[in-house]
């Protein structure tokens, strides 16, 4: 299968490092080190992790009305996001569903940079094409960068061994910086609700600095295991299973996501796709809703159980669910509806044909440690 697979441009050091290989998103990606998942997860809590996420697509958006073209897909204040500066973002179809989520920043210079999810790259970027082409410059970097991630409470000293230029920077902050003398463009951001950055660069110097950052004591080959149950306990969506164009951003509970100036109230509300029924339940509120769920036992919860309240009664599913490494318990969300979801409420879940006690709980379940300043 591995033949018919893509390969990220640090494939080879994954290989020498020893990584157990699975197909991911069209790619062979490494799902964990001879360390082991649980220890990779741990010490990305204590110290530093690197991620290869050179699968995720990374998009440039060019021209003066950039900003402005890409709001009629969003319901995202594109328009005022300061420069040197990133949001989180959501493309919406015509129903309000999601059809993905990404990042985008603003690079100065009419320049947008964009990061979407691997198993959407491609649809992404035709949806941009089709919708923005005659209104700005789409390029696909797809091929030509690479994606590092480095998370975790020791990154930034890490980093700044390498350039005192990321030394200030504060959470969602993007800006250009010289690393190995490669241009490379730094967001502090990531995936796992620890302090960190995301380091964009040309394909063929990025083993050198996946090379030279494992050089670091503090640091450690992490792969997407860890990076499932640290973004799990961290309460982060994971697109096609958490939300997918059967989920508004409402249902979602991402009406954070959602930009004041983008809502019914604010300077530039609704023309995005979805506008009236993303607005409609922002006023009215949704039938259903993303929690937190907290089994009450040591048995996993996985994507998929039903759930069920005392009667035995459907009320919900299970999206995502795991072992989560920091709390040592197992840890859930999953989409309920709204009579239960208010946070205490029990409720059960099948596992296996028997009821496993659960408890509706905030997020996250670990408290985020993204560096504000």
């Amino acid at each position: 299968m591995s033949a018919i697979l893509s390969k990220t441009p640090l494939h080879a050091l994954h290989l020498e490092l020893g990584a157990r290989m699975v197909p991911f998103a069209g790619y062979d990606m490494p799902v964990q080190y001879p360390l082991g998942v649980l220890k990779e997860h741990l010490h990305t809590r204590a110290h530093a992790g690197l991620f290869d996420v050179s699968h995720m697509g990374q998009i440039m958006l060019r021209g003066p009305d950039a900003a402005r073209a890409l709001e009629t897909l969003m319901p995202v204040d594109v328009v005022d996001l300061p420069v040197g500066t990133q949001r989180y973002a959501l493309f919406t179809d015509e129903q309000g569903g999601i059809l993905d989520d990404l990042m985008v920043a603003n690079l100065g210079d009419d320049t947008l940079f964009l990061v979407v999810n691997a198993a959407c790259k491609t649809q992404d970027l035709a949806h941009l094409r089709q919708h923005l082409g005659n209104r700005c410059e789409v390029q696909s970097l797809f091929e030509e960068r690479a994606l590092l991630a480095l998370q975790g409470p020791a990154a930034a000293t890490v980093l700044q061994r390498l350039t005192p230029d990321t030394a200030d920077m504060t959470f969602m902050q993007v800006r250009r910086v010289s690393l190995l003398d490669t241009e490379c463009l730094v967001s502090r951001s990531g995936y796992t609700g620890e302090d960190g950055y995301e380091i964009s660069l040309p394909s063929a110097h990025a083993q050198a600095l996946a090379r030279r950052l494992l050089a670091e004591p503090e640091v450690q080959a992490i792969g997407l295991g860890a990076r499932d149950s640290l973004r799990l306990e961290a309460g982060l969506c994971l697109y096609g299973h958490d939300m997918d164009r059967q989920t508004t951003p409402v249902e979602a509970s991402l009406l954070w996501a959602i930009s004041r100036a983008r809502r019914a109230d604010g300077a530039r509300p609704g023309g995005f796709p979805g506008a009236q029924r993303i607005t409609e339940q922002q006023c009215q509120g949704a039938t259903r809703k993303r929690v937190g769920l907290l089994p009450q036992e040591r048995t996993p919860v996985r994507e998929g159980a039903p759930i069920v309240d005392a009667a035995g009664k459907p009320v919900g599913t299970v999206s995502s669910g795991g072992f989560g490494p920091t709390l040592n318990a197992p840890v859930a969300m999953g989409y309920v509806d709204i009579e239960h979801a208010a946070p205490e409420t029990p409720l059960f879940a099948i596992v296996r044909g028997k009821q496993v006690a659960l408890k509706v709980s905030k997020m996250p379940f670990v408290a985020q440690r993204y560096y504000r300043g």
